[in-house]
């Protein structure tokens, strides 16, 4: 049931806020079906719905949401408003605004802890190098920068940094990684109208009240949310799912389980729970024998999923006919070099905001270019990978300037180019900065091949 009379606003900065309309939960409604309804993404609809991103929370039957416009631009000019757009123009809009000409040479800086004194700094130095592999490829092809780096440690006033020269006139600037630095660098962006990447996890949220920032990271509730949403839109009540209980104490994904077994429930799905303690036998009568069964662990450690491969080995010897897939964690992505056989065995799909491919050529040629440059291979330990994130990240924002300027406002649909690990499409988060929305499936198919589902 729909709500069209009324309109909520609300000023923040002299700027009105309005909603589209109200939504009427009804019975089985799922957050992902809301947002495909009214075209909008599902980080809009969270948005929109602050206590929609806690922990646990489940739809109910006839309670009342805010549906907010998928982008400023679905006001007219005279004020009225748009009809429901398609899920597709809604999610990824158009560049409405005239390209603004790039200056010839976009300057670059980078602050972030840039030293090999522990892991924080390895990291940031291996980050950096990519960004820099990925300056001298725009270079080959006419695109110039102008780079600065500054080394701002753990405890660092980065104040102080700003104080130096060439600061205040750079286009651009990656960092920092610490929480307790960003808000005066991005108080400092904003003055200057520079952009500011925030490349990694942080606390806080200055992304919804400034306009400059543009963080790649996601939130943990929102993750979750995209993650039951694709599982719900892939696999259909034609397929079966198994929850096994590995046994871990430790487990990181408890939130994920709780939250896709209440979703299964609202919309009626039968499931099955078992226990990588159970005997072979008792494992086996949790499979169904006429419908694909999609297995999920309550953990996302490699000691669990090997006993999980152990179970499945010996299911397949009574069983060969029984139809498996896995449906994992990015964490699974760290285990590639011992499992991948088996991922591609059971049909694993792995939601994630990137993929790590290291038998892909551009992979591979730009590894052997960092070794070239720099003398030794990236870290392994790094998944993903450091360079990779620097280098996807520096060739996205350059040639995203380079082509937009001042407007660009980091959509996948304004930047040529295909990213090596990470793929970047921000989107705008209330009336303050963006916010990576990237997110897809990797799937690991029986034949041997791979498909990335990007949603």
């Amino acid at each position: 049931m729909l709500f069209l009379a009324v309109t909520f606003s609300y000023c923040v900065m002299a700027q009105s806020v309005q909603w589209r309309d109200q939504h009427k939960i009804k019975r089985k409604e799922t957050i992902f079906g809301i947002a495909k309804e009214y075209g909008v993404t599902i980080p809009q609809l969270l948005d929109a719905n602050p206590s929609m991103k806690q922990p646990g929370y489940e739809l109910k039957k006839g309670d009342l949401i805010f549906v907010p416009y998928s982008k400023e631009g679905d006001f007219l000019s005279d004020g009225s408003v748009k009809g429901k757009t398609d899920k597709k123009a809604a999610t990824k809009p158009a560049v409405v605004q005239a390209p603004v000409k790039a200056v010839n040479t976009i300057r670059v800086g980078v602050m972030l802890p840039l030293h090999n004194q522990d892991g924080d700094g390895k990291r940031m130095v291996e980050f950096y190098r990519g960004v820099l592999l990925a300056l001298n490829q725009l270079k080959s092809e006419g695109i110039t920068t102008d780079v600065h780096a500054w080394n701002v440690p753990k405890g660092a006033d980065i104040r102080k940094t700003l104080l130096e020269p060439n600061t205040s006139k750079l286009d651009i600037i990656f960092g920092p990684l610490y929480s307790e630095q960003v808000k005066p660098l991005a108080d400092f962006c904003r003055a200057y109208d520079i952009k500011l990447v925030i490349p990694f996890s942080i606390t806080g949220n200055d992304v919804e009240t400034n306009p400059n920032i543009f963080q790649v990271y996601q939130p943990e509730a929102s993750l979750i949310n995209k993650s039951i949403a694709a599982y719900l839109e892939r696999f259909q009540k034609s397929f079966h799912p198994i929850f096994i209980n590995c046994q871990d104490p430790a487990s990181q994904v408890g939130d994920f389980i709780t939250s896709l077994r209440k979703q299964l429930d609202l919309q009626k799905i039968k499931y099955d729970l078992t226990s990588t303690k159970s005997s072979n036998a008792e494992f086996s009568k949790h499979f169904d024998a006429t419908r694909p069964n999609v297995v999920i662990l309550n953990s996302e450690k490699s000691p669990q999923l090997n006993e999980v491969f152990a179970k499945l080995a010996q299911l397949k010897k009574t069983r060969p006919g029984v139809a498996i897939s896995l449906y994992g964690y990015n964490q699974w992505f760290v285990y590639q070099d011992y499992y991948l056989d088996q991922y591609f065995k059971y049909n694993t799909y792995i939601p994630s905001t990137y993929y790590y491919n290291k038998a892909a050529d551009k992979t591979k040629e730009l590894e052997a270019k960092y070794i070239e440059q720099y003398g030794e291979p990236m870290a392994r330990q790094y998944i993903p990978r450091m360079a990779l994130i620097g280098y996807d990240m520096a060739q996205f924002f350059v040639r995203g300037l380079k082509t937009i300027g001042k407007n660009f406002n980091g959509a996948a649909s304004e930047v040529k180019y295909r990213p090596l690990q990470t793929r970047y499409d921000f989107v705008r988060v209330g009336q303050g900065g963006y916010m990576n929305d990237n997110f897809q499936l990797v799937h690991f198919k029986t034949d041997q091949t791979m498909e990335n589902l990007v949603y």
